[in-house]
């Protein structure tokens, strides 16, 4: 395939992705996010045992090291609007995968059954967590040119604010990737986010620069605690409560902490 060929498969990409459901779409390199900062940054980091992860590992590699499909060299990322207005697709039914989760992962399995049927590409629909086999789906988000990473430590998006879920489909052929963009509301701005937080996990720096090798750590400057806002996380599980499902027996359903999203003015009012 000529380069050509590949720009106008690319393009195709983006149109399906959204015929498909996605709300926003791009394209990252493997090889680019291989050096991106949590690629490199999160193994150094202290184990993460905390909501969503596992502790035994899937593979034999160190904690935060992503292990990359057979073949993988591209990544398109999808988003999917969850607007403060549809508290809904957030949230999870016991342990099933919230709406708008479920969303994305039929939006992927489209397309990768698309890929297939008409250019005979292999494409893997990854896990969310990496600790599950997934990869970091913000930097691969900053990359394909979705937005930039937020003081909040989530993806700040021009159109949506941090108020988009994210997911990934790694794809055996080198794409033109979609980013990144020139775009970075927060530089300004006071700190909304930091100021919402019921855990205060942006209260203190906790990674150097001199540590890690590199100036672009959690939260930006080192200061969001993975710990703090888990604690947050585990309290949403623990105060779930148990809610009738038509055709099922009562179920719990958390509603996890979107105070850092919320109070961030970027996209409000989409």
């Amino acid at each position: 395939m000529n380069q050509r060929e590949r720009l106008a498969l690319g393009a195709q990409i983006l149109n399906k992705a959204k015929e498909f459901g996605a709300t926003l779409v791009g394209i990252a390199s493997v090889e680019d996010l291989k050096r991106a900062p949590s690629f490199t940054v999160a193994p150094q980091m202290p184990e993460y045992s905390g909501v969503g992860a596992r502790e035994e590992k899937k593979h034999a590699v160190r904690a935060g090291e992503v292990v990359w499909p057979e073949g993988a060299r591209s990544v398109v990322v999808i988003a999917y609007a969850h607007p403060e207005e549809q508290p809904e697709l957030d949230h999870w039914h016991g342990q099933l995968n919230p709406p708008g989760n479920k969303k994305l992962i039929a939006t992927l399995n489209a397309l990768r059954d698309w890929l297939k049927e008409t250019a005979g590409l292999n494409g893997v629909n990854l896990p969310y967590h990496v600790e599950k086999g997934g990869i970091f789906l913000k930097d691969a988000a900053v990359l394909a040119g979705l937005g930039c990473l937020g003081k909040n430590n989530l993806l700040l998006t021009p159109e949506y604010g941090s108020r988009v879920r994210l997911r990934a489909l790694t794809l055996d052929i080198e794409l033109q990737p979609t980013g990144p963009l020139s775009f970075d509301p927060c530089a300004p701005c006071d700190g909304y986010c930091k100021q919402a937080c019921p855990q205060n996990s942006f209260a203190e720096q906790l990674y150097s620069e001199e540590k890690y090798g590199r100036a672009e750590l959690p939260g930006r400057n080192g200061n969001y605690s993975r710990v703090a806002c888990n604690q947050q996380m585990k309290i949403d599980e623990e105060t779930a409560e148990l809610c009738a499902v038509e055709g099922a027996e009562p179920v719990k359903i958390t509603k996890y902490c979107r105070c850092c999203e919320f109070a961030c003015p970027v996209g409000r009012g989409r």
